[in-house]
């Protein structure tokens, strides 16, 4: 029996009957950390039923591909790059939906980490566009998985913080010191860019310069990438592999994890 076969003998029997994307109406979508067999069954749905695609950067050719019969509206967004204005975003969505078109907002990860799908959902509420929200796995923790980094770990740590780098070093930014001291491991998103100044911040904070962190480019695609080092020297092994954004970063105990179940120690 092939793998195909096997797919759809399983669907089969999972009886999946996903619900009706009506005209006017919004679905915010996530299409998870790139890997298509990441999607979910009710994003997969929402994709063929769907007449109006809007989709970010971070979506792999082969997800787009799945709404055959949609019309794409491309609305990526990449740190330091030209793009698509959110508020500008947010009036597409309006617009689409009051033309009668059965719209598709997809997004990397999930819409609601890090994903302004909040920010949408609200302008959608604002206007009175039905809208709902199918959730993706995110890339924070799928990235992890991905290069065997277990999230969790008993007696390593009793949480995960999920943090954006984008505006470190700024006036908007977070207490980088508050999360050292929680000795908790961070995952750090759109933090490329800022990553000498996170590291730094951390040790500041208190984290050792011993403390594992890693750097992990398009978890789940062909193009996956990891850096493993310290927090003292993450900064620099990330810069001299050559590892860009998007990318995620990770400081914690739970980094060592990857060795040992590699085998490695």
């Amino acid at each position: 029996m092939n793998g195909r076969a096997t797919v759809e003998q399983a669907l089969a029997r999972l009886n999946f009957k996903p619900r009706e994307l009506e005209p006017g109406h919004v679905w915010l979508a996530g299409a998870g950390p790139g890997d298509p067999g990441c999607l979910t069954l009710e994003v997969l749905a929402a994709l063929g039923q769907c007449d109006a695609l809007v989709y970010d950067a971070l979506v792999s050719p082969e997800v787009v591909a799945v709404a055959q019969g949609a019309e794409l509206f491309y609305a990526g967004k990449r740190g330091g790059q030209p793009s698509m204005k959110q508020d500008d975003i947010n009036a597409l969505l309006v617009r689409l939906a009051r033309q009668g078109r059965r719209v598709v907002r997809l997004k990397g990860g999930d819409p609601y980490i890090f994903g302004r799908g909040g920010e949408e959902a609200l302008a959608l509420a604002g206007e009175k566009i039905p809208f709902r929200v199918l959730s993706g796995l995110t890339s924070g923790l799928s990235a992890l998985a991905a290069t065997g980094i277990p999230a969790t770990m008993r007696g390593i740590n009793k949480a995960v913080i999920l943090a954006t780098g984008h505006a470190a070093g700024t006036d908007d930014d977070i207490d980088w010191a508050a999360i050292a001291r929680t000795g908790q491991p961070v995952v750090v998103y759109m933090g490329m860019a800022n990553l000498p100044v996170i590291a730094a911040k951390l040790l500041e904070g208190g984290l050792a310069p011993s403390t594992p962190a890693a750097v992990i480019v398009a978890a789940t695609t062909p193009q996956e990438r990891i850096v493993v080092a310290t927090l003292a020297t993450i900064a620099d092994e990330a810069a001299a592999a050559g590892l860009a954004s998007p990318a995620l970063i990770v400081v914690g105990g739970i980094v060592a994890m990857r060795a040992a179940l590699a085998g490695e120690e």
